[in-house]
């Protein structure tokens, strides 16, 4: 095994824990956009959760993906992954395991949006185990493992269907059963804002996660020998940047304010838009496309929520709409000499065939997940007596209900006691409040 090989294993695992690290922008970015009293549950489970994709990955998502004595729908070997290494391999196959194992991570987590602040601890863990092993392999190996949309040319370099439309159909599927929180819309049909209690976590979130996406889109060229990661890169960064830019500006002048939120939403969607088509698009490109998204993400999650769709953490919106538009934006822009997948876009002479296998790929994964998601969470009911904590251990908080303690213990113990003029203080959240 030569230098290359040692250099690129590197980099590849220098991109898993770029990826892995994303999970800390989740715990911070759903933390932070959720309520207080469910703080402490919403990052816990992020890290359990990790913990039991990790272990169905290595036990049987990995081989569902990548397995060779597959077909069309699905791989059917390498269960149980030894971590052996192949003679005369680029890279070490154990390095991309980890690579890939970091990516079905993410997709549960993007799932586990449309559950928050509602959904039972166990159904969290039955899900995991059972997204984790058959849906988002089935639609990895689709289009990353040889599967019929491979075969059909299908671009999604680093996932905006594989990982994100398939964690935000899951999530569309919680939501639609879990029903809406509690005080979320009223009887007229409007919307009630329940905001998050730290937008200052959620913005971090956001810039943690707009870090590792360079371990996510770079670290999937898969080796260093041509500098081509440096391309990807690039267009990540900028996609990103133009996706924020494009949601602050649209929400200043629809609502004449400039809403933190959609901001963060959009850069977001930027980074989830460019992820399909960061090495098929020229850099222009990439500007359009994350623009594009920012605009797209703040009216789709208007019209969620005109729809009685809760949605806390804009999983669907960020994941799923961007995710769609991001796919198919190949089939427009992705060029001649950059299409090492697939054919050039509508715009680069390619004619309608691209787009139309991206709109193929969306279709189909999209209704994959979704209906796939739908029944295992209606069966996850059936055994579990419902998927939703009860209406009292919503009201008082999962932290408490389900953990027995607060993620932020002093802001919800009160004591009572006089002051020197005899007045009486009760002290919550660090605060005097007199009674």
């Amino acid at each position: 095994m030569g230098e290359l090989f040692y250099i690129n294993s590197l980099w590849i695992i220098l991109g898993a824990i770029l990826v892995i690290l994303m999970q800390g922008g989740f715990v911070l970015l759903e933390a932070g956009s959720t309520r207080m009293k469910n703080a402490g549950h919403i990052a816990g489970k992020t890290i359990f959760s990790f913990g039991i994709a990790s272990l169905v990955f290595w036990a049987v998502g990995y081989g569902f993906i990548f397995g060779e004595n597959g077909n069309f729908f699905i791989g059917l070997s390498e269960f149980f992954y030894s971590g052996a290494e192949v003679e005369g391999a680029a890279y070490s196959n154990a390095a991309f395991f980890v690579f890939q194992l970091a990516f079905a991570g993410i997709s549960l987590a993007i799932a586990f949006g449309g559950f928050a602040e509602r959904a039972k601890l166990s159904v969290y863990l039955l899900f995991a185990i059972l997204f984790s092993a058959l849906v988002y392999p089935v639609i990895a190996h689709w289009i990353w493992g040889g599967g019929w949309l491979a075969e059909h040319g299908k671009q999604d370099f680093a996932g905006s269907t594989v990982v994100h439309l398939t964690g935000a159909m899951a999530a569309l599927a919680a939501t639609i059963l879990l029903k809406p929180r509690i005080g979320k819309y009223n009887a007229d049909g409007t919307a009630n804002n329940i905001s998050g209690h730290n937008q200052v976590y959620t913005t971090l979130g956001v810039l943690i996660l707009w870090v590792g996406w360079f371990g996510f889109n770079a670290g999937s060229t898969l080796g260093v020998e041509d500098g081509f990661f440096g391309f990807v890169a690039l267009n990540t960064a900028l996609a990103a940047a133009a996706g924020s830019v494009s949601a602050l500006l649209i929400s200043w002048i629809v609502l004449g304010k400039s809403d933190i939120t959609t901001m963060l939403n959009g850069t977001l969607a930027g980074l989830v838009a460019i992820t399909a088509s960061c090495a098929f698009v020229e850099t222009w490109a990439s500007v359009v496309i994350g623009l594009i998204a920012g605009i797209i993400i703040f009216y789709s999650a208007r019209f969620f929520d005109k729809r009685k769709i809760d949605d806390p953490i804009f999983a669907l919106s960020v994941h799923g709409v961007a995710g769609v538009w991001g796919t198919l934006s190949t089939g427009f822009f992705a060029t001649p000499e950059l299409a090492s997948v697939g054919k050039p876009g509508l715009f680069y002479g390619g004619g309608l065939e691209q787009l139309g296998v991206q709109a193929l790929g969306v279709t189909a994964s999209g209704l994959f997940a979704f209906v796939t998601s739908f029944v295992l969470l209606y069966l996850i009911s059936k055994v579990l007596n419902g998927l939703r904590v009860t209406e009292e251990q919503e009201l008082i908080g999962l932290d408490l209900s389900e953990h027995g303690g607060y993620g932020y213990p002093e802001a919800f113990a009160q004591t009572t006691a006089p002051d020197a003029s005899g007045t009486t203080f009760t002290t919550n959240a660090g605060q005097p409040v007199r009674d």
